[in-house]
Protein backbone atom coordinates (compact mmCIF):
# COMPACT_ATOMS: atom_id res chain seq x y z
CA UNK A 1 0.00 0.00 0.00
CA UNK A 2 1.29 3.45 -0.92
CA UNK A 3 -0.14 6.88 -0.16
CA UNK A 4 0.50 10.12 -2.02
CA UNK A 5 3.17 12.49 -0.73
CA UNK A 6 0.57 14.39 1.25
CA UNK A 7 -0.94 11.26 2.75
CA UNK A 8 -3.99 10.54 0.57
CA UNK A 9 -4.88 6.83 0.51
CA UNK A 10 -6.65 5.51 -2.58
CA UNK A 11 -9.03 2.63 -1.80
CA UNK A 12 -10.91 0.36 -4.22
CA UNK A 13 -12.56 -3.03 -3.96
CA UNK A 14 -10.36 -4.62 -6.62
CA UNK A 15 -7.01 -4.08 -8.24
CA UNK A 16 -8.88 -3.50 -11.51
CA UNK A 17 -10.65 -0.49 -10.00
CA UNK A 18 -7.37 0.98 -8.75
CA UNK A 19 -6.59 1.34 -12.47
CA UNK A 20 -2.87 0.82 -11.97
CA UNK A 21 -2.58 3.53 -9.32
CA UNK A 22 -1.00 2.74 -5.94
CA UNK A 23 -3.56 2.11 -3.24
CA UNK A 24 -5.43 -0.34 -1.04
CA UNK A 25 -7.48 -3.24 -2.42
CA UNK A 26 -10.17 -3.51 0.26
CA UNK A 27 -12.15 -6.46 -1.11
CA UNK A 28 -15.69 -6.83 -2.39
CA UNK A 29 -18.74 -6.06 -0.26
CA UNK A 30 -19.34 -3.80 2.75
CA UNK A 31 -18.06 -6.19 5.45
CA UNK A 32 -14.77 -7.06 3.77
CA UNK A 33 -14.24 -3.41 2.82
CA UNK A 34 -14.85 -2.21 6.37
CA UNK A 35 -12.62 -4.84 7.94
CA UNK A 36 -9.72 -4.29 5.53
CA UNK A 37 -9.94 -0.51 5.73
CA UNK A 38 -10.16 -0.50 9.54
CA UNK A 39 -7.17 -2.85 9.88
CA UNK A 40 -5.14 -0.69 7.51
CA UNK A 41 -5.98 2.51 9.39
CA UNK A 42 -4.79 0.95 12.64
CA UNK A 43 -1.29 0.67 11.25
CA UNK A 44 -1.12 3.67 8.95
CA UNK A 45 -3.29 6.74 9.36
CA UNK A 46 -3.57 8.75 6.14
CA UNK A 47 -4.54 12.39 5.89
CA UNK A 48 -7.61 11.40 3.89
CA UNK A 49 -9.13 8.52 1.93
CA UNK A 50 -10.38 8.57 -1.65
CA UNK A 51 -12.62 5.56 -2.24
CA UNK A 52 -13.25 4.78 -5.91
CA UNK A 53 -14.89 2.10 -8.01
CA UNK A 54 -17.49 1.30 -10.64
CA UNK A 55 -21.19 1.24 -9.84
CA UNK A 56 -24.67 0.79 -11.17
CA UNK A 57 -26.76 3.85 -11.91
CA UNK A 58 -30.46 4.46 -12.41
CA UNK A 59 -31.11 6.70 -15.43
CA UNK A 60 -27.43 7.69 -15.58
CA UNK A 61 -25.34 7.27 -18.73
CA UNK A 62 -22.55 4.70 -18.33
CA UNK A 63 -19.23 6.47 -18.17
CA UNK A 64 -20.62 9.23 -15.96
CA UNK A 65 -18.97 10.05 -12.64
CA UNK A 66 -20.87 10.18 -9.35
CA UNK A 67 -19.51 11.82 -6.20
CA UNK A 68 -21.06 10.59 -2.99
CA UNK A 69 -22.45 13.23 -0.66
CA UNK A 70 -23.01 10.35 1.75
CA UNK A 71 -22.79 6.55 1.80
CA UNK A 72 -26.02 4.78 2.74
CA UNK A 73 -26.19 1.11 3.78
CA UNK A 74 -29.30 0.29 1.77
CA UNK A 75 -29.51 -3.37 2.89
CA UNK A 76 -29.48 -2.62 6.60
CA UNK A 77 -32.80 -2.86 8.40
CA UNK A 78 -33.47 -3.29 12.11
CA UNK A 79 -36.15 -2.64 14.73
CA UNK A 80 -33.72 -0.50 16.73
CA UNK A 81 -31.73 2.59 15.69
CA UNK A 82 -28.64 1.72 13.64
CA UNK A 83 -25.88 3.64 11.88
CA UNK A 84 -26.89 3.53 8.24
CA UNK A 85 -25.40 6.72 6.76
CA UNK A 86 -21.96 8.27 6.68
CA UNK A 87 -21.42 11.77 5.33
CA UNK A 88 -18.53 12.52 3.00
CA UNK A 89 -15.98 14.91 4.49
CA UNK A 90 -17.19 18.38 3.41
CA UNK A 91 -13.75 19.63 2.37
CA UNK A 92 -13.07 16.57 0.24
CA UNK A 93 -16.55 16.67 -1.27
CA UNK A 94 -16.09 20.32 -2.22
CA UNK A 95 -12.68 19.63 -3.74
CA UNK A 96 -13.96 16.66 -5.76
CA UNK A 97 -16.91 18.64 -7.09
CA UNK A 98 -14.67 21.53 -8.06
CA UNK A 99 -12.25 19.39 -10.06
CA UNK A 100 -15.02 17.23 -11.59
CA UNK A 101 -17.71 19.78 -12.52
CA UNK A 102 -19.41 17.33 -14.88
CA UNK A 103 -19.95 14.74 -12.15
CA UNK A 104 -23.23 14.38 -10.31
CA UNK A 105 -23.16 14.65 -6.53
CA UNK A 106 -25.71 12.58 -4.62
CA UNK A 107 -26.04 9.89 -1.94
CA UNK A 108 -24.57 6.53 -3.01
CA UNK A 109 -26.21 3.33 -1.82
CA UNK A 110 -24.14 0.42 -0.53
CA UNK A 111 -25.56 -3.06 -1.10
CA UNK A 112 -24.13 -6.44 -0.18
CA UNK A 113 -25.46 -7.95 -3.39
CA UNK A 114 -25.62 -6.93 -7.04
CA UNK A 115 -29.25 -5.91 -7.52
CA UNK A 116 -31.18 -8.04 -10.01
CA UNK A 117 -34.31 -6.44 -11.41
CA UNK A 118 -35.90 -3.26 -10.04
CA UNK A 119 -34.04 -2.06 -6.92
CA UNK A 120 -35.85 -1.99 -3.59
CA UNK A 121 -34.28 1.37 -2.68
CA UNK A 122 -34.72 4.84 -4.15
CA UNK A 123 -31.06 5.71 -4.69
CA UNK A 124 -29.78 6.45 -8.18
CA UNK A 125 -26.28 5.01 -7.67
CA UNK A 126 -25.42 1.67 -6.06
CA UNK A 127 -22.01 0.27 -5.10
CA UNK A 128 -20.95 -2.47 -2.71
CA UNK A 129 -18.25 -1.01 -0.45
CA UNK A 130 -18.80 2.71 0.15
CA UNK A 131 -20.50 2.54 3.53
CA UNK A 132 -17.94 0.04 4.83
CA UNK A 133 -14.98 2.17 3.80
CA UNK A 134 -16.43 5.50 4.94
CA UNK A 135 -17.68 4.08 8.26
CA UNK A 136 -14.24 2.66 9.05
CA UNK A 137 -12.74 6.05 8.23
CA UNK A 138 -15.31 7.88 10.34
CA UNK A 139 -14.53 5.75 13.39
CA UNK A 140 -10.78 6.29 12.86
CA UNK A 141 -11.19 10.04 12.46
CA UNK A 142 -9.96 10.02 8.86
CA UNK A 143 -11.87 12.16 6.33
CA UNK A 144 -13.09 10.28 3.26
CA UNK A 145 -15.10 10.65 0.08
CA UNK A 146 -16.49 8.13 -2.43
CA UNK A 147 -16.37 8.57 -6.21
CA UNK A 148 -17.90 6.08 -8.65
CA UNK A 149 -17.88 5.62 -12.43
CA UNK A 150 -21.17 4.27 -13.75
CA UNK A 151 -20.85 1.01 -15.68
CA UNK A 152 -24.43 -0.24 -15.94
CA UNK A 153 -28.06 0.30 -15.04
CA UNK A 154 -28.97 -0.78 -11.52
CA UNK A 155 -30.71 -4.14 -11.80
CA UNK A 156 -29.44 -4.92 -15.32
CA UNK A 157 -29.01 -8.69 -15.31
CA UNK A 158 -27.41 -8.95 -18.74
CA UNK A 159 -23.70 -8.49 -18.00
CA UNK A 160 -22.96 -8.15 -21.73
CA UNK A 161 -24.64 -4.74 -21.55
CA UNK A 162 -22.41 -3.51 -18.75
CA UNK A 163 -19.82 -0.99 -19.94
CA UNK A 164 -17.08 -1.85 -17.46
CA UNK A 165 -14.20 -0.93 -19.75
CA UNK A 166 -15.67 2.52 -20.39
CA UNK A 167 -16.24 3.08 -16.67
CA UNK A 168 -12.66 2.06 -15.85
CA UNK A 169 -11.28 4.41 -18.50
CA UNK A 170 -13.20 7.30 -16.95
CA UNK A 171 -12.06 6.28 -13.47
CA UNK A 172 -8.42 6.00 -14.57
CA UNK A 173 -8.55 9.51 -16.00
CA UNK A 174 -10.26 10.96 -12.93
CA UNK A 175 -8.13 9.44 -10.17
CA UNK A 176 -4.97 11.62 -10.61
CA UNK A 177 -7.08 14.78 -10.80
CA UNK A 178 -9.05 13.81 -7.72
CA UNK A 179 -5.94 12.95 -5.73
CA UNK A 180 -4.36 16.29 -6.62
CA UNK A 181 -7.52 18.14 -5.65
CA UNK A 182 -7.81 16.32 -2.33
CA UNK A 183 -4.16 16.98 -1.55
CA UNK A 184 -4.89 20.69 -1.72
CA UNK A 185 -7.34 20.31 1.19
CA UNK A 186 -4.96 18.47 3.52
CA UNK A 187 -1.68 19.11 5.27
CA UNK A 188 1.21 16.59 5.37
CA UNK A 189 1.01 14.17 8.29
CA UNK A 190 3.41 11.76 9.91
CA UNK A 191 1.60 8.93 11.68
CA UNK A 192 -1.63 10.81 12.37
CA UNK A 193 -4.69 11.93 10.47
CA UNK A 194 -4.61 15.46 9.10
CA UNK A 195 -6.86 18.11 10.55
CA UNK A 196 -8.86 19.32 7.58
CA UNK A 197 -11.54 21.20 9.47
CA UNK A 198 -9.97 24.50 8.45
CA UNK A 199 -10.37 23.61 4.80
CA UNK A 200 -14.03 22.71 4.92
CA UNK A 201 -16.08 24.68 2.43
CA UNK A 202 -19.85 24.99 2.03
CA UNK A 203 -21.38 22.84 -0.69
CA UNK A 204 -24.56 23.19 -2.66
CA UNK A 205 -27.38 20.69 -2.52
CA UNK A 206 -26.78 17.33 -4.25
CA UNK A 207 -27.55 17.29 -7.98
Amino acid sequence: MKMTERGILLVAATDLELCGHPGLECGVGPVEAAATTATTLLGSRPAAVLHVGIAGGRGITPGSLAIGTEAVYADLSAAIPVVQRVQAAPALLAAARLVMPGAIALPIATSGTVTQGPPAHEFRVEGMEGFGVLRACELAGVPAVEVRAISNDVGEGDRSRWMIRRALEVLDDAIPKLLEALESTTVPVHGAAADVEHARAPTSAPA
